[in-house]
């Protein structure tokens, strides 16, 4: 049997399958992406910010295995609506498609999680939180500011 794109990314720092199409984590491998297209993944989410060290070339990996290749960098200077608004956006145009959402750790992740929890799946907040933070979520600043623009959002007419 098959391995799916979870078991694939199993040995990612904090995997975590968060939503049935949505394996989630830190920074991978390229045995590891190569593991997830093998496995049927289809899209990669990263939100680290380009000049972040690592240790592959992952956007000219992702583009060898055929996957779609997504950025959105989340840094302390783009924590603003509209990153959250592309995070969103990214991951409502991969539904139904296996999607493996990542930064270095999770933090980030658990945080552009949020709102589309909230927001766009219908999930309760403290449901949202918690799954964060299984996700890897453990920056107040953050948590602050994506359950913020959830609430923002959802309040308006």
């Amino acid at each position: 049997m098959s391995p799916t794109p979870f078991q694939a990314l199993a040995q990612v720092p904090n995997a975590c399958q968060a939503l049935p199409d949505v394996v989630t984590g830190g920074q991978p491998t390229e045995a590891q992406l190569e593991a997830f297209r093998a496995a049927g993944g289809e899209v990669v989410l990263d939100v680290r910010d380009p000049s972040e060290p690592r240790p592959l070339d992952e956007a000219a990996t992702a583009r060898r295995l055929g996957l779609e290749y997504v950025v959105v960098p989340v840094t302390a200077a783009t924590l603003s609506d509209e990153t959250l608004d592309r995070v969103r956006a990214a991951l409502r145009s991969a539904r139904g498609r296996r999607l493996f959402f990542h930064c270095r750790s999770g933090a980030r992740v658990g945080a552009g999680l949020i709102p589309y929890l909230i927001l766009d799946e219908g999930m309760d907040e403290g449901d949202a939180i918690d799954l964060a933070v299984r996700v890897g979520l453990n920056s107040p600043e953050l948590l602050s500011w994506a359950v913020e623009y959830a609430r923002r959002k959802r309040n308006r007419p």
